[in-house]
């Protein structure tokens, strides 16, 4: 849609109600030698809609939290019997509280299915991933994170102490899940203290690897 406005020397308007055509007059004076009529200019000037309004909304997810944990403990074992001892990732639930089972893929033996079982806080968790274990440093360090389920990663870290001792030190890092997002003030000092027993249960394991 659009106005058309005429202009002539007049400036008296000739705007009728029932028209969207607006008509003004300019200065014949600028065409002096012409007839009135032929002195009108006719332009049209647009008529523009207001513009739309979009509304966007953004679907907010949640950030979840993430927790760490450390502990260490003096062993009574050399350092390369320690570090062995916890690169048998398949004997890991022998002396870890939670974890019921860890199998190491045949054919990919850097990865491996870890299952975790426990009762706390009221219910039976249970929750399971898979790991990948990056490049080790022998007697010094295992590392590892998960690549799909519980989102979890951690490191194992020997320290000598003598010829016939050694400190390890375990760092676990995790998603809190949903389920326990709840107890999550609590969770982290109740997982340290499951860490720290399983430390003491590995010094034992270690002894008689």
């Amino acid at each position: 849609m659009s106005a058309t406005v005429v202009g002539s020397i007049s400036t008296r308007p000739a705007l009728t109600p029932s028209s969207s055509t607006c008509r003004t007059t300019f200065a014949s004076a600028i065409f002096p030698t012409a007839p009135l009529s032929s002195n009108l200019l006719s332009f049209k000037l647009p008529l523009t809609k207001p513009p739309s309004t979009f509304h966007v909304f953004k679907r907010s997810s949640p950030v979840m939290e993430w927790q760490d944990c450390t502990v260490k403990m003096e062993i009574d074992v050399p350092i390369s019997v320690a570090y062995a001892c916890y690169s048998d990732r398949e004997a890991i639930p022998k002396w870890m509280p939670f974890i019921s089972s860890v199998k190491i893929l045949p054919d990919k033996p850097d990865l491996s299915r870890w299952s975790l079982k426990y009762k706390a806080f009221g219910r039976d968790i249970e929750f399971s991933w898979l790991a990948r274990n990056m490049q080790p440093i022998p007697n010094q360090k295992i590392h590892w994170r998960s690549m799909e389920g519980l989102p979890n990663r951690g490191a194992v870290r020997f320290f000598p102490k003598g010829p016939s001792s050694c400190v390890v030190e375990l760092t676990v890092s995790y998603e809190v899940p949903q389920l326990l997002a709840p107890v999550a003030s609590a969770l982290q000092p109740f997982l340290e203290g499951l860490l720290q027993r399983g430390l003491e249960r590995f010094a034992t394991f270690a002894k008689s690897y």
